[in-house]
């Protein structure tokens, strides 16, 4: 695959970030353009290594050997095919999955990493940019209707390929926009929302219809779904938000991540009217409990903000500067990564618990009060650690504890399972019949790539239970 000496020849480069002092005052994207002849570079770095485990690394088995020599070639419109072939979205995927399949490249066990994530990248920016991107309606209608519940990635892609099965498709989303955390999670600095919009621009031409603000199980009766529709598919996602327990949680100005992150991504789609308490880091000493991706997607969006300081807490320990001795290849790595908004600012500090919080008179939080803990699983508090540290604003981003059990769920009567998910068989379906669950909403929080897989597994199941009720 690629040029047979490229990987001895080439090193592993990607696209640089635009300047600090210039992206922390805007919203756009922050990395810089990458000449197309560098991509063809880096694909010539795949080497030919016999077994391929960037498929395995990858939850869509993407063919990442073939895009690669594809593009080495300079043969992109067979190489967006070829990628088309496994991933509805390579667009999103691109920028915000963390790139498990690098992780398990073979040339990774000794060299950095063939740059998988740049390349599928650049494969659909180029095809949306020449023009070869275009509805694929079914040639044939089946009759048969079909309810998805939720439109991020597991619902869109689900959404999808069910239309290009045939079957008469519509999407209900809750929100006022289609795209679920994908328009209101991520921050425009790591995916603007016009990507969104031409994907659905696409789909419309497809046949799937949208429907917004519509709350299945609160404005949209179940039994109506039910009535209407021949299945439904729940994409609804995980979205209990892990909170903490501990004295002075009840203080003003302390919130979950996804109360605070959703309202500057309608800022920035030019809303003038925000819902609910307005939540700004501007001018605040602003306190991040939670080291993951959403905590640092609170961090990039406090430094936009202009927050006048920004502190990142996180229970776990420091990682490894290099992948951990438990973690060998081809699995994900434990290791120290630097996001883009830590460049930006802030301070990070691991092996923290917070003890309570303290506020003033008008019951406004002011002070954390924290202690260093000891490494898992017992996180003890070390004697004499304990400190305080100034908060206007706490941004709770410690995660999910899976999908909201009232309303829709507990009006379809769905079975759970032990970690509170909608419980599924090997073919998506519910315990209700006709009721099937992909994405975050059957497997907990994950990743885009997971859900984007799960849709697509999920839709063909359905497509497959609906054939099987016409014998």
């Amino acid at each position: 695959m690629g040029k047979t000496t490229g990987f001895l020849e080439y090193t592993r480069e990607v696209p640089e970030r635009r300047p600090v002092a210039e992206r922390v005052n805007d919203w756009f994207e922050i990395y810089q353009d990458f000449p197309v002849d560098k991509v063809r570079t880096q694909g010539a770095r795949c080497m030919d290594c016999g077994v391929p485990f960037c498929h395995t690394g990858c939850p869509l088995n993407n063919c990442i050997p073939d895009w690669n020599d594809l593009v080495y070639r300079d043969r992109w419109k067979e190489a967006i095919r070829m990628l088309h072939a496994t991933n509805n979205f390579p667009e999103f995927t691109g920028r915000v999955c963390p790139a498990p399949c690098e992780a398990a490249c073979v040339l990774g066990i000794n060299e950095p990493p063939v740059t998988i994530k740049v390349v599928e990248k650049t494969i659909i920016d180029h095809a949306f940019h020449e023009g070869w991107i275009h509805p694929e309606p079914p040639k044939e209608k089946t009759g048969k209707y079909v309810a998805v519940i939720g439109s991020g990635p597991a619902g869109l892609a689900a959404a999808q390929q069910l239309a290009r099965a045939g079957h008469n498709v519509t999407v209900f989303e809750k929100a006022d926009r289609i795209g679920g955390l994908l328009r209101y999670g991520i921050p425009d600095f790591k995916m603007e929302k016009h990507l969104i919009d031409r994907r659905m621009a696409q789909m419309v031409g497809e046949g799937v219809e949208f429907r917004t603000s519509a709350h299945v199980g609160v404005n949209v009766k179940v039994e109506e779904l039910r009535r209407r529709f021949d299945a439904i598919l729940l994409a609804a996602g995980a979205e209990n938000p892990r909170d903490l327990n501990v004295p002075g949680r009840e203080l003003k100005g302390i919130h979950f991540a996804m109360d605070f992150l959703p309202q500057q991504n309608r800022r920035v789609a030019g809303d003038r009217t925000i819902p609910g308490q307005q939540i700004l880091a501007t001018g605040k000493n602003v306190v991040i409990i939670g080291g993951g991706d959403t905590g640092a997607d609170c961090l990039g969006t406090s430094h936009r903000q202009r927050a006048a300081s920004v502190t990142q807490f996180e229970i776990m320990p420091t990682p490894p500067a290099e992948r951990a001795a438990s973690t060998p290849w081809p699995l994900w790595p434990l290791q120290l990564r630097t996001e883009s908004s830590h460049e930006e600012g802030g301070q990070r500090e691991w092996s923290v618990a917070t003890v309570r919080f303290t506020g003033d008179a008008k019951g406004n939080v002011r002070q954390l009060h924290a202690v260093r803990v000891s490494k898992p699983p017992a996180f003890e508090p070390i004697a004499g650690t304990e400190f305080t540290i100034d908060a206007d604003l706490v941004l709770l981003a410690m995660g999910f504890t899976g999908p909201v059990k009232s309303g829709m769920l507990e009006a379809l009567g769905v079975n759970l399972d032990n970690r509170g998910n909608v419980a599924t068989d090997e073919t998506y379906m519910s315990s209700v019949p006709g009721v099937f669950a992909a994405g975050d909403v059957r497997r907990g929080q994950s990743l885009v790539v997971w859900a984007i897989s799960e849709g697509r597994k999920a839709a063909k199941s359905v497509d497959k239970w609906l054939a099987d009720q016409n014998r």
